[in-house]
């Protein structure tokens, strides 16, 4: 799997509005124009046409340089980077929000379900191969400037939140009624298939999605779900259930055989709870109990990937699906994952479709 530093890779986020942006996975060392050459192919806009902006915490914004460093670090540092047109450099947000969502809903309704879960799958398997054991040793014990030794683990765990609002937003996103309630029967049956993959992290993900509140809300749709389809959610929402601590989600998982991907933020909260409930030292010797106990919790990781995943599609299937599940958060083109990051503007979204009786 190579070295935390030549795995090292983030999702560098580059606003195009205020509400979306454009997700570019890259190295550490990326510089300014070689995130703009790939924000440029993803909006569909001529490169020499754009620039990015850093806007700090305070307001203050500077244009990138070039050769500057997008870094993790710098991008803390600044706050947020937008993407704006040099011709219309007077403001931050030049790009309209997407104006075609229906097309997009009638792209996704349009999808085989078993294909896109398994192209999901794929997707989340890469990530997850990617993880070192020492990724959750690290996460834990070190919370504080850890970031370079977890990269391949904090990836899995945005991939995670990015589904997540990738569901809401495109339900959110579809004003007729008719529409919407096919697409959350889409994403029940694309969740159903995830559980039959043994992706575990993104059946949590599409299901956690759904049950957002600005989803949730949604009662003149949620009606309208056959009986049928509501019995399999609830069979599905079942396996989230937190009570017992999730007893529910750990025996489905124990019986299942590998390869399998485990909902990461609930094996990092094991580890955690080992280790915040357990003394490293007792007496000044090391506790090796305590360290026995990790060790158990991060062998999860080996034993979920004794053998390889593996599905086969249609060449040109297969390219479609891929195309659509890789790129994220691309705004304006109807092949990727579109997502709203603003919980406030996924209400607002909410309300405008179904307003409070």
């Amino acid at each position: 799997r190579g070295t935390v530093t030549e795995t090292e890779e983030i999702f560098c986020h580059v606003y195009i509005t205020e509400h979306s942006y454009v997700s570019v996975k890259a190295k550490v060392s990326s510089t300014a124009q070689e995130i703009l050459k790939v924000v440029a192919e993803k909006i569909q806009h001529a490169e020499e046409e754009l620039a990015l902006v850093a806007v700090t915490f305070s307001g203050e914004k500077h244009e990138l340089q070039p050769n500057d460093l997008a870094s993790s670090k710098s991008l803390e540092a600044s706050g947020r980077i937008y993407v704006y047109r040099k011709d219309l450099a007077d403001t931050l947000n030049p790009f309209a929000e997407n104006e075609e969502s229906q097309q997009r809903s009638m792209r996704i309704l349009g999808m085989n379900t078993w294909d896109l879960a398994l192209e999901l799958m794929n997707f989340d398997w890469s990530l997850f191969n990617s993880i070192h054991e020492q990724e959750l040793i690290y996460f834990t014990f070190g919370r504080q400037g850890s970031g370079e030794h977890t990269a391949n683990l904090s990836l899995l765990l945005q991939r995670c939140n990015e589904v997540q609002l990738w569901v809401a937003t495109e339900v959110l996103l579809c004003s007729q009624l008719a529409k919407r309630v096919q697409l959350l029967k889409k994403f029940i049956k694309i969740a159903a298939h995830c559980k039959a993959q043994r992706n575990l992290n993104s059946f949590f993900a599409i299901v956690m999605g759904l049950n957002t509140a600005s989803v949730s809300r949604l009662s003149q749709t949620w009606e309208k779900i056959p009986g049928k389809f509501k019995k399999l959610f609830s069979e599905l929402e079942s396996l989230t259930d937190p009570s017992l601590n999730h007893k529910a989600y750990r025996d489905a998982f124990k019986k299942m055989k590998p390869p399998k991907i485990p909902f990461m933020p609930l094996l990092l909260k094991d580890v955690t709870f080992i280790h915040e409930g357990n003394k490293t030292f007792l007496d000044n010797l090391v506790n090796f109990e305590k360290l026995h106990m990790i060790a158990d919790t991060v062998r999860t990781l080996r034993h979920c990937r004794t053998n390889q995943f593996g599905g086969d599609m249609s060449p040109k299937e297969h390219q479609e699906l891929k195309s659509y599940v890789n790129h994220l958060y691309v705004i304006d083109s109807l092949n990727h994952l579109y997502v709203i990051d603003s919980q406030q503007a996924l209400f607002e979204l909410s309300h405008r479709i179904e307003p409070r009786v």
